[in-house]
């Protein structure tokens, strides 16, 4: 099951302050919390649901990494997900202070049981769905970056009435039924005693507020149809597959919720010459028998232009030269990675006459028979020599 967007978890807008997040954070504890709701799974998981949204959004490195490249960025992070992380005694201990400020006696228990307030619902914020589209970048975009602009067509918020849903603010009224909570409460007997369950409200469908008069253009939903050119950064080093998060731009919410997110998903164009193999880049350098034997100088392509190498004399084929730093950069900041040219000695295929006499001539040197060393007889071991 996919991971709920954070900002959607605890109801705030993605420019909230540390604030506001705490205050919304506080709100969903105190109504999940497992004390108030025993034996309730679904309750748990919202509270270590919570506890993780508050977690990664008010972590500077965490929220930006996120905001970035939504869930996969927080993939590996120590403490950034619940996947395999926190248990409820980490949510307890991490933000213990804030139970305490909320009147917890404890770190498990409320202080005075479950009196004191802490019951009614919570009203939704509406989210606006995502929109995920498709970018193909050159192996030079993916070592340098690149900025990119997209057009899009989108669900937007209505410009005739900002997307309220009415044609003024004063046709928006709080519901009756749930006064503005957008929840409803019923209490029931059971043999345990009286059983509260909290549900959206039917009549305002858990928005708190009901439209007496809608807009006319977008017939109160507060959205229309619309496209937008869309600019973003490509950072340096991503890979196929990968997807970036551009937050709020996908498609608008109803009636001024929050927007969803425009998803890049990377994919990576052919490179003529080059190909990646994680940060590294391989380049397959075919010379003559002529050239492996002699040495010789040679160019081979990178993401920065051509470059000279040195083929060293009695240059085997098989034998792999690295160019450090010549590969892809990490896009996490690890560093960069290699070039790793692979020597193949052409071997003709055709001859003439002369061409024919002058291999017999040194098909009997002593220096042109094969004699590998010890070691080059071993598969692995050459294998291991092949990176040096």
């Amino acid at each position: 099951m996919s991971k709920r967007d954070y900002y959607q978890v605890l109801g705030v807008q993605r420019d909230a302050s540390a604030e506001e997040m705490k205050k919304a954070y506080r709100k969903l504890a105190m109504q999940y919390h497992p004390d108030k709701n025993p034996g309730n799974k679904e309750a748990e998981d919202k509270f270590k649901e919570a506890a993780e949204a508050y977690d990664v959004l008010t972590n500077p490195d965490k929220k930006a990494r996120y905001d970035q490249f939504g869930h996969a960025g927080l993939s590996g992070a120590a403490g950034g997900g619940f996947a395999g992380g926190f248990s409820m005694d980490d949510i307890f201990s991490r933000f213990g202070n804030i139970f305490e400020e909320m009147g917890f006696g404890s770190a498990r228990g409320f202080s005075g049981g479950f009196g004191g307030g802490f019951g009614g619902g919570r009203r939704g914020v509406n989210r606006g769905s995502d929109i995920r589209i498709r970018v193909k970048l050159t192996l030079q975009e993916l070592a340098k970056g690149a900025e990119k602009k997209v057009k899009i067509s989108k669900q937007q918020s209505c410009p005739e009435c900002k997307g309220r849903g009415a044609v003024s603010s004063a046709d928006i009224k709080t519901c009756e039924v749930c006064r503005g909570s957008g929840m409803t409460t019923r209490v029931t007997q059971t043999i345990l005693g009286h059983m509260q369950t909290s549900s959206p409200c039917h009549a305002c469908g858990g928005e708190g507020t009901v439209i007496t008069k809608p807009c006319f253009k977008c017939h109160g939903e507060g959205l229309v149809k619309g496209n937008e050119e869309i600019s973003f950064n490509i950072p340096r080093g991503v890979a196929e597959g990968m997807q970036l998060t551009v937050s709020g731009k996908g498609n608008a919410a109803r009636r001024g919720g929050i927007s969803g997110d425009l998803l890049v998903v990377i994919e990576e164009e052919s490179h003529t010459e080059l190909q990646r193999d994680g940060n590294d880049l391989i380049y397959t350098l075919f010379i003559s028998v002529v050239d492996a034997a002699l040495g010789t100088d040679m160019e081979v392509p990178t993401v920065d232009g051509r470059v000279k190498i040195k083929i060293e004399p009695g240059t085997q084929s098989g034998r792999i030269l690295r160019l450090r730093a010549k590969g892809l950069p990490d896009v996490q900041g690890y560093g960069v990675g290699d070039l790793l040219v692979y020597i193949q000695v052409w071997i003709p295929v055709k001859l003439d006459k002369s061409e024919k006499e002058l291999f017999e001539k040194l098909r009997s040197s002593p220096n042109i028979k094969p004699s590998p060393a010890k070691e080059d007889k071993n598969f692995f071991e050459r294998m291991k020599r092949m990176f040096t």
